[in-house]
């Protein structure tokens, strides 16, 4: 039998119990890893269900041959996220891998956002996955290797209405998976983010305008959770050594690498400007500036 792209690894992926989590689970299990699945059964607004769906995932694996173990605590408290750590490594021996996918949505406008669903948003995916790397970072160190992939969006990185909390949360993993593969590199650790086009119980909760609700459907109809676990095992495994700092993308059938902020167009004034004077300079900049339409992808129609 051949070698598996993930033989020998051990991985913990967060949020696991459902949707793209338990995906990405299942494939990295298929492709040889030995998996710590992490979730503590909540809704999407992060409240109990009473449900254990870790375990259920966990049943899933070893059904297949593979080898897992259920966490059910909370990335978001730091003992926790910590304990999580520990249990794959008193487990399996190591720790390989951290996919950083758990997550909640708390929608609203901003300016009818209640502080404590912006707070709980961001102390999931943000402080989360800033525990959950944290922890692991130290093994990682110690090991000289390891691989840390961070779930993002679109909302983060383009926008969507409605979602502060959210996007704030996702643009911010982007900075701490590049602020990690910075850090780590000396240490043969890297870092990327993935955002993910999938329809799951997140994406299908978004409310959309009843005239694009229609088209919405048709459009994420193909939008599998699979290719989201495809690029997630790929990132992981060994072939992947030299990427590091990216942000991926998957969809369907396409894989695709954002840009990444920086300078496109400058202006200089010998002695600096006053505020007239700049005044009259910025709006020349007009054909640079990023829209606020939410339309990520510039090939895709608008229709």
């Amino acid at each position: 039998m051949s070698e598996k792209m993930l033989d020998g690894k051990v991985a913990i992926v967060t949020g696991a119990g459902q949707g793209i989590g338990r995906e990405v689970a299942l494939a990295m299990a298929a492709h040889g890893a030995k998996i710590v699945v992490n979730d503590i059964g909540v809704g999407l607004d992060g409240n109990a269900t009473g449900d254990d769906p870790a375990t259920k995932v966990v049943a899933e694996i070893e059904a297949a041959g593979g080898q897992a173990i259920a966490s059910h605590g909370s990335v978001s408290d730091w003992d926790s996220a910590s304990a999580t750590i520990r249990a794959a490594v008193e487990t399996f021996g190591k720790v390989d891998i951290l996919v950083n996918n758990a997550g909640i949505i708390r929608d609203g406008m901003v300016h009818k956002m209640a502080p404590k669903d912006f707070d709980d948003v961001i102390d999931v995916h943000l402080r989360g996955s800033f525990y959950m790397s944290r922890a692991a970072a130290e093994h990682f160190r110690a090991q000289n290797s390891g691989c840390f992939i961070h779930m993002t969006s679109t909302a983060g990185l383009i926008g969507n209405i409605g979602q502060a909390n959210y996007m704030s949360a996702k643009m911010g993993i982007v900075g701490l998976s590049r602020s990690l593969a910075q850090d780590m590199q000396r240490f043969n650790v890297r870092s990327n983010c993935i955002a993910p086009f999938a329809k799951t119980r997140m994406t299908e909760s978004v409310n959309a305008p009843e005239d694009q609700k229609a088209a919405r459907a048709a459009r994420i109809a193909g939008w599998r959770p699979e290719a989201v676990a495809t690029l997630a095992v790929t990132l992981a495994s060994d072939a992947s050594s030299e990427i590091s700092g990216q942000i991926f993308g998957a969809r369907g059938g396409e894989v695709f690498v954002f840009s990444q902020p920086r300078p496109i167009r400058s202006v200089h004034k010998d002695g600096g400007w006053t505020p007239e004077g700049l005044s009259k300079v910025l709006p020349k900049f007009g054909p640079v500036y990023a829209p606020l339409s939410e339309i990520a992808m510039t090939w895709d129609s608008v229709d």
